[in-house]
């Protein structure tokens, strides 16, 4: 009897350990790939000015994987993303170049217009009940046919305040300590302590309702580490030749905001419902309908966002862009935890699965990988991280 109790008693503590065990091996994953590539390329990756581009290269994956872990969450999968980036992007070229409006309006018009593509999507997902694998394969041809139309030859010479989007810096007001930004470093230390203050009202919030929280000292080591690792992100930028990437501050806002959807509002509630149980949402009275029409609004606008920071970056629009960004922000989302089942994922994994994705392309550029072996390695590595997911679910399921 006493053995029995004691272990229904540890069981719940294990179980929610066991929760963020999948969320720790992702951000250890991501810091031995880091060291690993660190030292292959003899200290070259985490230069200032390569962490810097590595942003700034790798925003979109990021954006675009905010929103597409919530689709697949929700049990969807999202094929057009790419496809709308180039014809919105395309769309916001002409907007400045033709139509004449201020870069900042276009960029407005750019998400307002990808907004609309998601709540095409949405209504033939959600009210006529049109898988959502068909609806946007569908999405994926029309969409990047519209974007051939719309620009069939590149469209470029945008203004200097656009292109800053992805290829500029926030202005340094402050001055320097040593070669250190410190406007850099101050972004670092509000992150860190907005970030653990988080953490902290979170715990206490868990505790107020006596629901399972992890043990004190794997929580503090937890936000120990998490602190060290932004700061130590924000001191490398802080020596890199702009600073703090504006991109950046983009990528921190939507990872906030969509972090609190997800885990606090009762929209993300209800997308993790759906995933997770169809049937059961239905019958708690989620409009099910409502919902996934949103998701996929949802992901059109930040599809729209992708493809302000694609365009600004390249400096030009062209027929071609976004190839492969649908596949590079599901890998991303997969990585990252995501189950293929839908139910389980989270906005913070979704970005460790970019950033992932994006040191593996800067470290094996950096040693001059061909190409076509750079494809084959991410894809083994999808492979690997969706196999390892599975496997940990079949062992937990035979315990």
């Amino acid at each position: 009897m006493s053995t029995t109790t004691a272990v229904s008693s540890k069981l719940p503590k294990l179980q929610g350990l066991g929760g963020n065990v999948r969320q720790y091996g992702i951000v250890g994953a991501l810091v031995l790939i880091v060291l690993l590539f660190q030292y292959l390329t003899d200290g070259k990756l985490l230069l200032p000015n390569n962490v810097a581009s590595l942003i700034q290269q790798n925003a979109y994956v990021m954006i675009l994987a905010i929103g597409m872990v919530m689709v697949i969450v929700a049990g969807h999968i999202d094929l057009s993303v790419g496809s709308v980036v180039a014809f919105v992007g395309g769309v916001v070229a002409l907007s400045m170049k033709d139509l004449g409006l201020p870069w900042l309006l276009a960029a407005v018009l750019g998400v307002v217009i990808g907004a609309l593509v998601g709540a095409w999507q949405g209504y033939w997902v959600a009210y006529v009940g049109v898988p959502a694998f068909i609806v946007t394969l569908a999405g994926m041809l029309i969409f990047r046919g519209l974007a051939i139309i719309l620009v069939g030859v590149t469209v470029s010479s945008f203004p200097s305040g656009f292109v800053s989007i992805s290829n500029g810096s926030v202005p340094n007001f402050l001055g320097y300590t040593g070669n250190a930004d410190m406007v850099t470093l101050l972004i670092g230390a509000a992150a860190i302590v907005a970030l653990v203050g988080g953490q902290i009202r979170a715990r206490q919030e868990l505790r107020k309702h006596d629901l399972t929280t992890e043990p004190f000292g794997l929580f503090l080591t937890k936000n120990l580490l998490i602190s060290v690792l932004i700061g130590a992100l924000a001191w490398v930028l802080s020596n890199s030749t702009g600073g703090t990437p504006i991109v950046l501050v983009i990528v921190g806002v939507l990872i906030i905001s969509y972090t609190f959807l997800m885990g606090r509002m009762v929209f993300g509630r209800h997308v993790y419902a759906i995933g997770g149980n169809l049937h059961a949402a239905i019958l708690s009275g989620v409009n099910t309908r409502k919902v996934n029409f949103w998701i996929f609004v949802n992901i059109g606008a930040l599809a729209g966002v992708a493809a302000v920071v694609t365009t600004s970056r390249a400096g030009a629009a062209v027929a071609a862009a976004g190839q492969n960004y649908e596949l590079d922000a599901i890998a991303a989302c997969f990585i990252g935890g995501a189950a293929v089942t839908g139910g389980v994922g989270r906005v913070s994994g979704a970005i460790v699965g970019a950033l992932i994705m994006g040191v593996l392309n800067m470290g094996l550029s950096i040693l001059s990988v061909d190409p076509a072996w750079q494809q084959a390695i991410k894809g083994l590595v999808l492979l690997f991280a969706v196999a390892f997911d599975l496997i940990n679910k079949r062992r937990a399921g035979s315990v």
